[in-house]
């Protein structure tokens, strides 16, 4: 991808639905010196999402969109390009993309995922682990494609199941595994 030129930061939006705990982390992330990226917009499909704070207390500019439609989607395509965005990271966010708007972004949008994909796609990824009885779980950061959390692995990052873990208990557990992979993630990308 070779997105860096020079000592220039790279332009991401990060697109978050809820409490955006990996937001967060990636903003700590982008204010390190040798950080390679710089948030320039945060997109959700809810307005109530906690996340949002977080563009108000660093100064980072935010929208709402309901990504319903086309019309929709054309709007937060258009906002990304007139600031220059140059990779997406989706961060919670819980809308499934069109193929038209993955196109738009060819490679450049990522995702983290709480699994070891490609086990557990989708949503309740920690009780199916349990129930499964599995020995790990642990989260993904992959390339967004146009079907669900299938598209090429980037990094991923085990977590051993404890006999006595509850989706909860492993979830917290993962989630601080979260914070240190998605950073790695896109200092991967951002070589390759």
């Amino acid at each position: 991808m070779a997105l860096l030129i020079g000592s220039n930061r790279i332009n991401i939006a990060v697109f978050i639905s809820g409490t955006g705990s990996n937001l967060k982390s990636l903003i700590k992330f982008s204010k390190l010196k040798k950080s390679p990226i710089m948030i320039k917009m945060i997109i959700s499909n809810n307005y109530k999402a906690k996340g949002l704070q977080y563009a108000n207390i660093y100064k980072i500019k935010k929208k709402v969109f309901d990504f319903k439609n086309t019309l929709s989607e054309k709007k937060v395509i258009y906002e990304l390009k007139k600031n220059n965005i140059n990779l997406i990271c989706l961060a919670g966010f819980m809308k499934i993309l069109s193929k038209s708007f993955i196109k738009n972004f060819k490679g450049k949008i990522l995702n983290i995922h709480p699994s070891l994909l490609p086990k557990y796609k989708g949503l309740n990824t920690h009780e199916r682990a349990i129930k499964n009885k599995d020995k790990y779980s642990g989260c993904t950061v992959h390339f967004v494609n146009s079907r669900l959390d299938s598209g090429k692995i980037i990094i991923q990052k085990k977590v051993k199941i404890n006999k006595f873990d509850t989706p909860k208990s492993l979830a917290k557990r993962i989630l601080i595994q979260e914070h240190k992979l998605y950073p790695a993630a896109i200092m991967k990308v951002l070589s390759l």
